[in-house]
């Protein structure tokens, strides 16, 4: 009886947040500071349209499961954040959403979005979505500062574009505490980090080596990588039990790095290197690793930016150093064209002087036309080897009982990814001894299980490689360079606005057939600026902006829209019809 009052009670309370929620609808910088300070759960502070220059926003209170606190930009992609600008974050249940940092920086040590207020109050349970911080530089590029912060348990960074960070400090990083994090991270678009001189440009860091024996249980995924060079390191795993699936890099110098920490999963991930000197894959480093179901093609790093890469281990080594590689699983990859696909050893020195112990590497296929297709950096101890497929050049050692030297029969279909084609004798062929996994990379099921990341299966595709179209946030749209000539436009075109005549919102589309600097402009009747939607550098692609009169006083009646990209230049007619 008193748990049933208990639950009346509590849906009594929800409706009555729910019926109460407000919107405020904030200008400047004083409206936002009460308006952050009034809200309650369920209520949404909404800033206007326009830049926001030199401002630090404070978002700090508390919302409840089901009702967060929401600020949000007016229009997503239409609230610029610019000049010496932070976020910070933090309390319960609260959602930022829409906003666009760029012309701006911060200064050394603070980040620019941080899940932390200024008063040290940590996030939980809170969210960032729908946001971008596009080269949101300072003019000296040894300023290190982290662009996103993540602090607390339980948030999530989701639906974001990071694009161009030229200057030290880990574009993401997860900060530890003496409780985990269960973080998740996904549907980003981390975009085109040049490569720095020196340590500590990764692109996501999960912990720091003095943490990294406790657990984070941060999970990344569905992210799309793009040129991120900053360093060896493109995410940085530096804590225990995180997970680590289903994301996509391309022509990415470096590697997904297990650190440090220990029981890491890494798994279903796409590496598309494109033959560039230093694309690796996947390095190893502590214990009790797996690493399945992975796809690497094209990889031409070596040493520590290899294909796989088993590092050898300091004696008694220190947090900040290297641990020896211990029971790490590699099982049901597929690497092909590798220039070094399999890397034993690694770093072996006076220093460096443990090699991988009791490791199993199963079930794998390795194609590729240079030679060695594994190099001994080290000799493992107890390593087994079962069911491995070597193809393409010499092993690199006698081939071992229960492994296979056969063509595996691989072909690109129409998505361009090496897949077995029937008739393989890789089909069936897998050690059942060493089943990891119950699906293949597509997500398709297991049966007999064959061997590498892919099972001969008629199922539905349901896991494809992340695409530039999928992630980031949706006002963008943005389509990557890449060498697939169907995905850039052939010209420069400005489309026509839809819908059209409109009340109160309207998308407007363009193609780029080069990167170029990008205006998009409205202006009224009499040629007056109303707005400007687009004012930067872009790649080729497809883009959408929305326009919104909302909470503006503009009448109804006919507003231009002009698109000048580069050389090119037109203009088209709208209505407005309120």
């Amino acid at each position: 009886m008193i748990k049933q009052y208990q639950k009346i009670l509590l849906l009594v309370i929800l409706l009555s947040f729910s019926a109460h929620a407000k919107e405020y609808f904030v200008t400047n910088s004083v409206e936002l500071s009460a308006a952050i300070s009034l809200s309650k759960p369920g209520d949404m502070i909404i800033l206007k349209n326009g830049t926001w220059s030199n401002i630090t926003i404070n978002f700090q209170n508390n919302g409840i499961a089901g009702f967060p606190i929401t600020l949000k930009a007016e229009t997503a992609g239409q609230v610029t954040i610019s000049g010496k600008s932070n976020l910070r974050i933090g309390g319960n249940y609260l959602v930022v959403d829409g906003f666009v940092f760029k012309n701006g920086y911060s200064s050394s040590g603070t980040a620019v979005i941080e899940f932390k207020s200024s008063s040290g109050v940590e996030s939980n349970y809170s969210r960032l979505t729908n946001t971008s911080i596009i080269d949101y530089n300072p003019t000296d590029t040894k300023t290190d500062y982290k662009w996103i912060s993540l602090y607390g348990t339980r948030n999530r960074v989701d639906h974001c574009y990071l694009k161009g960070k030229t200057h030290i400090g880990t574009t993401l990083v997860v900060w530890l505490s003496n409780k985990p994090n269960y973080h998740l991270i996904d549907s980003n678009y981390f975009a085109y980090r040049p490569i720095f001189p020196e340590n500590g440009a990764e692109t996501i860091r999960v912990g720091t080596s003095d943490w990294s024996m406790y657990d984070s249980f941060t999970t990344v995924e569905y992210n799309y990588f793009e040129e991120c060079n900053g360093e060896t390191e493109i995410i940085s795993s530096k804590s225990c039990g995180n997970i680590y699936r289903y994301n996509t890099f391309k022509n990415c110098e470096g590697t997904l790095t297990l650190r440090h920490g220990n029981r890491c999963t890494v798994e279903g991930n796409f590496f598309f290197c494109g033959k560039k000197t230093n694309t690796g894959g996947i390095r190893i480093i502590g214990e009790d690793h797996k690493v399945v179901n992975n796809y690497i093609e094209d990889s031409y790093g070596t040493s520590y930016k290899s294909g796989v890469t088993l590092m050898n281990g300091v004696p008694n080594s220190p947090l900040n150093r290297y641990f020896q590689v211990k029971r790490a699983i590699v099982a049901n990859n597929t690497i092909v064209n590798a220039k070094m696909s399999l890397n034993i050893g690694a770093g072996k020195d006076s220093e460096l002087s443990l090699p991988p112990v009791d490791c199993i590497i199963a079930n794998n296929i390795f194609y590729a036309a240079a030679s060695p297709l594994v190099t001994f950096a080290d000799t493992p101890i107890n390593l087994t080897w079962s069911g491995n497929v070597f193809n393409g050049a010499s092993i690199g050692m006698a081939l071992p009982a229960d492994n296979y030297n056969f063509n595996p029969q691989l072909v690109k279909g129409s998505d361009n990814i090496y897949r077995l084609q029937m008739g393989s004798l890789a089909i069936d062929k897998a050690n059942a001894g060493y089943n990891y996994v119950v699906k293949d990379f597509d997500g398709q099921t297991r049966i007999v299980n064959d061997i590498g990341a892919d099972e001969f299966s008629n199922e539905p595709i349901v896991i494809k490689p992340v695409t530039s179209k999928e992630v980031g946030p949706e006002y963008l749209r943005i389509t990557s360079i890449n060498n697939d000539s169907e995905n850039i436009p052939a010209s420069f075109s400005l489309l026509q606005n839809y819908p059209n005549p409109f009340n109160p919102k309207t998308v407007i589309s363009y193609q780029l057939s080069a990167i170029c600097k990008v205006r998009l402009k409205v202006y009224d009747s009499l040629g007056n600026e109303i707005a400007t939607l687009v004012d930067e550098i872009k790649p080729a692609g497809k883009y959408s902006s929305t326009f919104s009169t909302m909470g503006s006083t503009l009448v109804s009646g006919v507003y231009f829209y002009s698109l000048t990209a580069g050389n090119y230049t037109e203009t088209k007619k709208m209505v407005l019809l309120k």
